[in-house]
C-alpha cells in the first residue's frame, strides 16, 4: 500500500482482534476441570491466572510506551507471536501433568512459570491495538472506535468458548487449536496491517503514572471493575461443576456456552448500543453498574443452569457498556502523543483486576461458593455511588 487508508486499517485491526478475543477466553472454560484432573486445588488453579495477570499488569505500560517508540504494528506482532508460542508452552506443561510426568508442587510451579513467560510477551498485543485505534479516530468518534474494537474482541470471546467445546475430544484440544489460530493471526497482521503514519518514525516514549490526575478516576474504576470480572471467570467452572454435579468435560461445555452468551450480550452492547448512541464515557459506566450488580447478585443466589447462564448474559451486557467507556475515557483524557502510554496503563487495569480477582475469588469460594459473587456485588454498589464523584474529576482532551 502506498497510501494509508483508515477504513482498510480499521477492518484489518478488527479482524485481528477477533482472534485475540478467542485467545483470551478459550482457556477459562477448561482450566478449572483441567486443574482438578491433574490434582490442583481451587486456589492453585486460580493462582496460575493471578500470576499471569500480575505479569501483564507490570508489562502492559512498558509495551504501551514501546509502541509509541517502535510503532504499533511491531509491538502487536511481538504480542501475537508471543500468544502462539506461549499457548504452546503452557499446553505442553498441562500435557506433562495429565501424563503424570510431573505432579504436585513441581507441576504447579512449572505451570505458573510457563504462564508467566507467556504473559510477558502476550501483554504487548492489546496496548498496541488500543493505541492503534486511538491513532485512527478523533475525539468525536473515539468511544465508537473503542466500542468497535471491544465488539471485535467479544466476537472472538464467543468463538473462544465455542472452541472449548472441542474438550469432548480431549481437554487439551481447544488449546492446541488456539495456538495454531494465534500463529495464523500473527502472520495475518504482519502481511496486511499497515503502520499508522504518525507513528512510523521512532520517538521517545513518555511515562504516564497511574496516579496522574487526568486518568486516576479511570484507573480506580477499571481495577475494581475487572477484579469483579476476574472473580467470575476464574470461579464459574467450580460453580457450574459443583452446583450442577458435572463431569470435567460437561463443565467445560456448559461454562463455554454461558461464556458465549456473555460475550454475545457484550457484542450486542458494543456493536449496536455504543455504535448507535452517542453516550459519553462515564455515562456508559454509570449505565453498566446496575447491570453488573444484578448479575453478581444472581450468581450469589442461583443454583440452576438457567439462572447461572442468565447471570452471565447480564454480566456480558454490563461489561459491554463499561469497556468502551473505560478505554475511550482514558484515551480522551490525554493528547495524541501519550496514546501509547495511556493504552498501556489502561490496558494494565484489567490484568491487575485479574491478579486480585482470581486469588480473592478462589479463597472466598473455598469458604462458601456464593461468597465471591456477593462480595463483588457489594464492591460494585460502592463503585456505582463513587462514580458520580469521580466523573466530576475528568476533563476530556479534544486533540
Amino acid at each position: 500500500m502506498t497510501t494509508f487508508s483508515v477504513p482498510y486499517a480499521r477492518r484489518t485491526l478488527l479482524v485481528s482482534l477477533v482472534s485475540v478475543g478467542m485467545g483470551f477466553t478459550v482457556l477459562f472454560p477448561v482450566l478449572a476441570p483441567l486443574g482438578r484432573e491433574i490434582g490442583l486445588s481451587e486456589i492453585q488453579i486460580t493462582s496460575i491466572i493471578s500470576a499471569s495477570g500480575l505479569i501483564v499488569f507490570l508489562a502492559s505500560p512498558i509495551w504501551g510506551r514501546m509502541s509509541d517508540q517502535w510503532g504499533r504494528k511491531k509491538v502487536m506482532l511481538i504480542g501475537l507471536f508471543g500468544v502462539a508460542f506461549g499457548t504452546t508452552l503452557f499446553t505442553s506443561m498441562l500435557l506433562v501433568g495429565l501424563t503424570g510426568l510431573l505432579t504436585g508442587t513441581a507441576l504447579f510451579l512449572a505451570l505458573v512459570l510457563s504462564r508467566m513467560l507467556h504473559a510477558t510477551v502476550m501483554a504487548a498485543s492489546m496496548p498496541a491495538a488500543n493505541a492503534y485505534m486511538a491513532d485512527i479516530t478523533d475525539a468525536s468518534n473515539r468511544t465508537k472506535g473503542m466500542g468497535a474494537a471491544g465488539a471485535a474482541n467479544n466476537l472472538g470471546s464467543i468463538l473462544g468458548p465455542a472452541v472449548s467445546g472441542l474438550a469432548v475430544v480431549s481437554l487439551l484440544t481447544p488449546l492446541w487449536v488456539m495456538a495454531a489460530v494465534a500463529l495464523l493471526n500473527a502472520f495475518f497482521v504482519w502481511r496486511f496491517l499497515p503502520e499508522p503514519p504518525r507513528h512510523s518514525a521512532a520517538r521517545r516514549p513518555s511515562r504516564l503514572k497511574y496516579s496522574d490526575p487526568r486518568i486516576l478516576p479511570f484507573v480506580i474504576v477499571g481495577v475494581l471493575m475487572f477484579t469483579g470480572m476476574g472473580i467470575v471467570q476464574q470461579t464459574m467452572g467450580f460453580r457450574f461443576q459443583d452446583a450442577l454435579r458435572l463431569s470435567a468435560a460437561a463443565t467445560a461445555q456448559k461454562v463455554g456456552l454461558a461464556m458465549m452468551l456473555s460475550a454475545a450480550c457484550s457484542l450486542l452492547a458494543q456493536g449496536v448500543i455504543v455504535q448507535r448512541m452517542s453516550f459519553r464515557p462515564f455515562t456508559l459506566l454509570r449505565l453498566a453498574m446496575p447491570l453488573l450488580i444484578l448479575a453478581f447478585a444472581i450468581l450469589s443466589l442461583a443454583d440452576s443452569q438457567f439462572w447461572l447462564t442468565a447471570a452471565m448474559g447480564i454480566l456480558g451486557l454490563g461489561m459491554g457498556l463499561a469497556g468502551p467507556g473505560f478505554m475511550a475515557g482514558a484515551s480522551l483524557a490525554v493528547p495524541a502523543e501519550e496514546q501509547g502510554s495511556v493504552a498501556g496503563v489502561a490496558g494494565s487495569c484489567g490484568p491487575l483486576g485479574f491478579t486480585i480477582g482470581p486469588l480473592a475469588g478462589g479463597a472466598l469460594y473455598q469458604l462458601a461458593p456464593p461468597l465471591p459473587y456477593a462480595t463483588a456485588a457489594a464492591t460494585y454498589v460502592v463503585l456505582f455511588v463513587a462514580m458520580f464523584w469521580l466523573a466530576g474529576r475528568v476533563t476530556e482532551h479534544q486533540g
